[in-house]
């Protein structure tokens, strides 16, 4: 079984039920989430011996957050124990022409906190084929950015392949530091993960004949941001997820692959959206499988945009699917017609 490692938070969700607006709702529902939590939980349900790096505490919300993924199958004995909170976000879907807004409760998190001391990475890597981490965890405190570059330069020594997606998240930190800590984390990542804002945010690249907002988009355009990216850093690829938002709940879906100086481009869904958070981590897995298992660009890049598109009907951070249900998609069985 390939061991594919991630690093980063694991959150407490907090969500008003349904579409409800924050100053509506009476309750909340609690589940878990996190991006690279989410990555570890989509690679177990895939079958790959997926283990999750963090710090959490030792009371019972963080015994909660590490039975989340147990249930799962992802490997949380890498996980430190100690610090004093779990990190929260709040979460309000969106609907129609409403965005979905995410407010963050999350300073000094116990991974916020953590300190070097806190992870082996000799016995964290043991047997590993594959590091994954996003650049929201540098985003965290300077400390988890030097942690981040501890592990990537360890990874490297072991010839273990690292992937990461720049996510970048402005309420946690500047264009102009992410630009600086991202930069020296990428010389040790071999697959870089984006999507349409992410390389102009934090490395001032942008694609031509392009608004996001519009949901305008432009092929060739992404094709040179995959290139000028892997000029600056040297990726053996670079993904890039192309969303054309015509509304909260409806978005066209496709994803770009350029490898071997070549782009690979997917088909492209119509989705219907149910609950968007963790689309683009569940792309990120989809393509880490993907690739851990051999497969060729196109096959892919066919496999992690249909990954994600399915995740956009799940409820939650989680990508709860099988890998039947992915290829189904992505050989074209797209009806969701009953299966009986």
């Amino acid at each position: 079984m390939k061991k594919v490692v991630t690093f980063g938070e694991l959150m407490l969700r907090l969500a008003p039920e349904n579409y409800l607006r924050f100053v509506q709702s009476d309750r909340l529902e609690a589940t878990f989430g996190g991006a690279e939590a989410n990555v570890a939980v989509s690679l177990a349900n895939y079958g790959l011996d997926a283990a999750f790096v963090s710090k959490l505490p030792e009371h019972e919300i963080g015994q909660m957050a590490v039975n989340s993924l147990r249930k799962f199958g992802v490997n949380t004995s890498y996980i430190t124990r100690g610090g004093d909170r779990v990190g929260i976000y709040y979460c309000e879907k969106g609907a129609s022409q409403r965005p979905s807004k995410v407010i963050y409760d999350r300073a000094n998190s116990s991974i916020a906190c953590a300190s070097m001391s806190d992870f082996n990475w000799d016995e964290i890597f043991k047997g590993a084929k594959w590091f994954h981490f996003t650049g929201i965890t540098p985003a965290l405190s300077d400390n988890v950015a030097e942690i981040c570059l501890k592990a990537v330069k360890e990874a490297k020594k072991r010839n273990i392949i690292v992937s990461c997606d720049l996510n970048f998240r402005k309420k946690l930190w500047s264009k102009e530091k992410a630009g600086l800590v991202m930069g020296k984390l990428c010389k040790y990542v071999d697959y870089c993960i984006a999507n349409e804002e992410d390389a102009k945010d934090v490395f001032g690249i942008e694609a031509d004949n392009t608004d996001i907002n519009s949901g305008k988009l432009d092929r060739e355009g992404y094709i040179s941001v995959a290139q000028k990216l892997t000029k600056k850093f040297g990726f053996k690829g670079v993904a890039i997820t192309l969303r054309e938002s015509l509304s909260a709940n409806d978005n066209n879906w496709s994803a770009m692959l350029y490898t071997g100086s070549k782009a690979y481009f997917s088909k492209k869904y119509a989705m219907h959206i149910v609950d968007r958070v963790g689309g683009g981590d569940s792309f990120g897995a989809g393509l880490i499988y993907s690739l851990v298992n051999g497969f060729g660009a196109q096959k892919t890049i066919e496999f992690a945009v249909a990954a994600s598109c399915l995740k956009h009907s799940i409820e939650g951070d989680y990508n709860l699917v099988s890998i039947k249900e992915v290829e189904a998609l992505a050989g074209g069985n797209g009806s969701g017609r009953v299966q009986r």
